[in-house]
């Protein structure tokens, strides 16, 4: 009896361990990343000044580009109607392909209570076009943004998006400091 309990402690102590060093070994790798990002300085989009050009689609040197929709769901209005979700000329209020914005389907709309839904964005569907964000920004409160994912951005000395944006809302920022996520009214 007391073998196997020193047994199963040895192996819970050796879990720990593992996971630790993995944890290291993690953080690590991602100062490494952040230092070849250039000296801890990270490429992000200021949703103020993004105009949802669908440039951030196209000119990423990556295939599918690192610039994804984002929601801020403590602004969002959780609307039946949302204008990031359905087309503005949408036929019907119905959640069929031709009725949603988005060219991917990467929105997902789930019922919380009448006459609110949640939406949320799979990141791996979305290719950063900025149509949701420029239905929510025009006709809603703007609780959806265009940002650098970090999880697939290169890190690129000179980022192609940034060279084509006409509005220069991308730009290198320190990886510590803040930056807004959403568009604030009257900016």
């Amino acid at each position: 009896m007391k073998g196997d309990r020193r047994e199963f402690l040895g192996m819970v102590g050796r879990g720990v361990g593992v996971l630790a060093i993995g944890g290291v070994i993690g953080a690590l790798l991602n100062e490494s990343r952040v230092r070849a990002a250039g000296g801890g300085n990270l490429w992000q989009i200021d949703p103020a000044k993004c105009i949802q050009c669908g440039r951030c689609a196209t000119h990423c040197v990556l295939s599918q580009s690192a610039v994804r929709c984002f929601h801020a769901f403590a602004v969002c209005g959780y609307c039946d109607l949302c204008t990031g979700f359905f087309d503005t000329n949408h036929n019907d209020l119905n959640t069929g392909a031709e009725n949603q914005t988005c060219p991917t389907a990467a929105i997902k709309r789930s019922f919380v209570e009448d006459p609110y839904f949640e939406y949320q964005i799979d990141r791996a569907l979305c290719i950063g076009c900025g149509k949701c964000v420029k239905g929510c920004t025009n006709y809603g409160n703007g609780s959806l943004y265009l940002q650098v994912d970090h999880q697939y951005c290169q890190h690129c000395n000179r980022c192609s998006i940034a060279l084509a944006c006409p509005s220069n809302a991308i730009s290198r920022v320190s990886a510590g400091q803040p930056y807004r996520t959403t568009r604030v009214r009257g900016t």
